[in-house]
């Protein structure tokens, strides 16, 4: 965007109400100790039991701790202060980590169905008590680990990420002990990959939202949070204000997000004290953190924001088709 005109004012608001991104990490800590603990009793126990199953599922849970590596590390980065290079500091690094957990998950997925379609045309046979046992290990452990991130989880799509993937794991540890003990009890062996194809199901339904909205993210999209066509509108009815144009919000993190917005006011700049009102209802109301708002007094039309265009011609498209514009100013929200 191109700030030319002499009154640009940027309103700061960094009043978090979500956690820190610091905050959850004890929960990674505990879980990543955890978790490979658990991973090295697996494949112990796997080898020590002759079970396919018990050493693969050591493979997918240690794909796992890798990611919760990840997203630990990367709300360590969030913390980092900005430089000249990386004005907004490493924030991002969040949502990326977010982003590769997702991907992480569904690639888990994958190789368990590819395994359960084997299983089918050649079954195995269940590797009995111990498979259960060692499972059964695994249901406490993850689903210990999840519970460390459920407060986290709720605002914070990387967190959430690190939550889904114990959650996936406890899901899936129970089903190995469910169907162990089943199978134990009459023989049928086909109930095992029949379970994890079940469960594989359930785990992607519950991943796809999770990969839907760290990708929109990337893609400097409006967070699910925020709700654009509210921003607008209070902007628009902001006193002295006339028109709104070229607003854009996106998330700098998992849990920040930022805006930049042009507000034409024919009687000019009306004050830090106005401007500090609007950052504040815009954190509070709306958990917009970084705000930057420019200020015009509508005697050009601005064509030189190369951005501009695109955004009237998609405001008019979205005009054609929802009446529900008029707010006394002429609004684009991107």
């Amino acid at each position: 965007m191109s700030h030319h005109h002499p009154h640009h004012s940027h309103g700061h608001g960094h009043g978090h109400h979500h956690p820190a991104p610091g905050d959850s990490g004890r929960a990674f800590a505990i879980a990543i100790g955890l978790n490979t603990a658990f991973v090295a009793i697996e494949f112990i126990y796997g080898f020590i039991a002759n079970s396919t199953a018990l050493m693969a599922d050591a493979g997918h849970n240690l794909s796992d701790v890798l990611g919760l590596g990840l997203a630990w590390g990367a709300a360590l980065l969030t913390k980092s202060a900005p430089t000249r290079r990386f004005t907004y500091g490493l924030r991002g690094t969040s949502i990326l980590a977010a982003l590769a957990n997702g991907l992480l998950l569904m690639v888990a997925c994958g190789a368990i169905a590819l395994e359960a379609v084997r299983r089918f045309t050649h079954p195995e046979p269940v590797a009995g008590t111990t498979v259960s046992i060692v499972a059964l290990v695994g249901v406490v452990i993850n689903g210990f680990s999840a519970w460390l991130f459920v407060a986290g989880s709720k605002d914070d799509i990387n967190v959430r990420g690190a939550y889904q993937h114990m959650a996936a794991d406890a899901v899936l540890s129970l089903g190995v002990v469910i169907a162990g003990v089943v199978i134990m009890a009459t023989g049928w062996t086909w109930l095992d990959p029949a379970v994890s194809l079940v469960l594989v199901v359930v785990i992607v339904v519950g991943t796809w939202a999770l990969l839907r909205e760290s990708i929109q993210m990337v893609l400097a999209g409006v967070p699910d949070s925020v709700d654009a066509t509210g921003v607008t509108a209070f902007l628009a009815a902001q006193p002295g204000v006339t028109e709104v144009h070229d607003v854009h919000i996106w998330a700098m993190s998992t849990t920040e997000t930022a805006l930049t917005a042009h507000l034409v006011m024919p009687a000019g700049y009306p004050g830090d004290a106005a401007i500090d009102d609007i950052v504040g209802h815009l954190r509070e109301d709306f958990a917009i953190h970084h705000c930057t708002l420019q200020v015009e007094q509508g005697t050009t039309n601005h064509s030189s924001c190369a951005l501009h265009d695109g955004l009237e011609a998609h405001a008019h498209d979205d005009h054609d088709h929802d009446d529900d514009h008029g707010h006394g100013a002429h609004s684009h929200a991107h």
